[in-house]
């Protein structure tokens, strides 16, 4: 309870330094937007998983609407369970022990870790023009394994070319660094941020592989 104050500050900070970004993105879609934004959010549902050659720049509902989704949809859920339950099986951090309360705050600072990375990725990929959803490659054999990796360091612009992904690397960084506010003494080091920035991109780099390999209707929810 004593972390509470941390957790809710940091995660505050986040959301109040992207506000300006999507406050803007709001007001300019207007009451019409609000209804582009719901049908935006079933249309990026069905978009997932499509070819690179069908990627379409997503309109400001459609990246709204994605926002929405990463901190709201199953997989936002889906994955802090993960984590927390990877957390526990390492006792990781060791203040929090065992039991259901432990659990419980594993699995609250992973969500809320979740809050401030996808929070600053799509604050940033706004403002940077950067689309990192992920579009299944045309390639074949391993050219697909390569893209699948790479594309967790890159991010799709307007006219469809793939650079360095700032927005994406800035929000996995940020969640991992910025959470060393509320994590207990054993794993508050800049050390401890850097592993977990880099257990953060091996898990998108996972995910990625899934997305291209797995059956879409496995992979569906993994937007």
């Amino acid at each position: 309870m004593k972390r509470l104050p941390r957790i809710t500050a940091s995660v505050g900070l986040t959301l109040l330094l992207a506000s300006a970004s999507f406050a803007q993105q709001a007001n300019s879609d207007g009451a019409d937007g609000t209804a582009s934004t719901l049908s935006s959010a079933n249309a990026g549902k069905e978009s997932w998983g499509e070819q690179a050659g069908d990627f379409v720049p997503m309109t400001r509902s459609e990246r709204l609407a994605h926002y929405a989704y990463s901190l709201f949809g199953p997989q936002a859920f889906v994955f802090s369970a993960a984590r927390a339950s990877i957390g526990q099986a390492r006792n990781s951090p060791k203040e929090w022990r065992q039991g259901a309360e432990g659990y419980g705050r594993r699995y609250g600072s992973a969500y809320a870790q979740r809050i401030v990375g996808q929070t600053i990725e799509n604050g940033a990929a706004f403002a940077l023009h950067e689309d990192n959803r992920y579009f299944r490659s045309d390639k074949t054999g391993f050219g697909r394994l390569g893209y699948a990796i790479t594309s967790a360091f890159l991010a799709r612009h307007d006219d469809g070319s793939r650079r360095i992904s700032f927005s994406g690397i800035g929000g996995v960084a940020g969640s991992a660094f910025i959470s060393r506010a509320w994590q207990p003494r054993s794993i508050t080091s800049m050390g401890d941020g850097a592993t977990t920035f880099g257990i953060s991109m091996g898990v998108r780099v996972g995910l990625n592989v899934a997305r291209e390999f797995l059956p879409r209707r496995v992979t569906g929810f993994l937007r």
